[in-house]
């Protein structure tokens, strides 16, 4: 059967543009322009997905999705509100009134059909973990610079935390093609994270993505990306992403998130899933001012007002030519919590050895900065 979609909006050119879209994709699409309309439609038609905008005459759009959600019918239909309103408030409002998912204009037609699809997806029962169940807490790393040591953060953060509190931790590569950490730990190259986002929608499972998962000797599974440059365009199957992180946080208590830089395809899309992020910044001026172009971009996003945002400086440089945590904080404008300091020799033998950094000096000074950055996380996470 084919999926109807209701297009609510009072733009017609707006309306336009999404029938003509989702036509030729084999969507069943009708329209309203108005809140009062979409009810009524609603009633009638029975879509399978709403898209709504906010600015209406009459009834906004927060109220539609209100009144929609008070409705035993339509209390599990999905919703992606689709808006030219883009502070954070307006986001909040929308979640607050029951959307599934809120995009604001302008957007890329195929970010809005990969959101489509998926919310689809969902809806029509292929994706067991929309039926219930607690979700793990996620935190996402990432720089504004490649080479930054972020895969290092979320390996041996990871690492540590588990070790510390005695729960199920994964660690996760987001970037297919690019993988480090099956080199870096002497590990057989898994195909993991690309296997998975080639797969079918409905073929993404709690079995198929525990099966690419890899079970360490330090306590904590991985999921890696690879290193095979083959596996790189798989970088933009969001949907397929999406899906596959909504059940990493079923598997684990806490999942780290390797997302690297902000210039991954299905970035804000991890975003999304992301209950805080890291930023690592390395303490060097053009790294620097990059870092604080990404902190307004994500802060933008929430991240920082209202969800946890964290900046952490890790300096592989001799400390003479690099900036001290106070000039780095008046050029980024952000405090940063942490910072590590260069440990050259440490790092040759945990590369010569085949394991994570904090494991050559498990008393040292890094071990112990780890620890205190994974007090700070678990500060944060909820109880299960």
């Amino acid at each position: 059967m084919t999926d109807k979609i209701l297009v609510v909006d009072d733009d017609p050119d707006t309306v336009k543009f999404i029938n003509i879209m989702l036509s030729r994709l084999g969507y069943h699409v009708v329209s309203a322009t108005s809140g009062m309309e979409a009810l009524e439609r609603v009633q009638v038609e029975h879509p399978d997905l709403i898209i709504l905008d906010v600015m209406m005459p009459g009834m906004d759009g927060y109220e539609v999705s209100r009144n929609l959600r008070r409705n035993p019918k339509t209390a599990t239909t999905p919703i992606l509100m689709f808006t030219a309103k883009t502070t954070i408030e307006d986001k909040l409002a929308g979640y607050d009134a029951g959307v599934n998912l809120y995009l604001t204009k302008p957007i890329h037609p195929i970010d809005l059909q990969a959101n489509i699809r998926n919310l689809l997806a969902q809806r029509m029962g292929k994706v067991e973990i929309v039926a219930g169940g607690e979700k793990g807490y996620v935190v996402g790393v990432l720089a504004a610079t490649g080479g930054a040591g972020v895969s290092t953060v979320v390996l041996n953060l990871a690492i540590t935390y588990s070790k510390k509190y005695n729960t199920k931790v994964i660690a996760a590569e987001m970037k297919p093609g690019q993988g480090s950490w099956a080199i870096d730990l002497n590990l057989t190259e898994p195909v993991g994270l690309a296997n998975l986002l080639s797969m079918e929608l409905e073929d993404i499972s709690t079995d198929s993505v525990s099966k690419e998962l890899i079970q360490t000797s330090f306590g904590i599974k991985i999921l890696s990306a690879s290193n095979k440059t083959e596996y790189v365009e798989y970088a933009a199957a969001t949907p397929q992403l999406e899906l596959v992180l909504d059940y990493l946080a079923r598997l684990a208590s806490l999942v780290f998130l390797d997302i690297g830089t902000n210039f991954h395809p299905g970035f804000n899309a991890i975003l999304n899933k992301c209950n805080e992020l890291i930023m690592v910044v390395e303490p060097q001026p053009v790294p620097i001012k990059r870092s604080k172009l990404l902190a307004s971009e994500l802060h933008l996003k929430g991240f920082g007002s209202v969800k946890t945002m964290s900046t952490v400086l890790v300096n592989r440089t001799r400390s003479d030519i690099v900036l001290n945590i106070s000039q780095v904080e008046q050029i980024l404008g952000y405090p940063a919590v942490m910072g590590f300091p260069p440990v050259v020799e440490q790092a040759y033998r945990a590369a010569d050895r085949a394991i994570p950094l904090i494991a050559v000096q498990p008393d040292g000074i890094i071990a112990m900065q780890f620890n205190t950055l994974a007090s700070q996380i678990n500060e944060r996470v909820p109880a299960r």
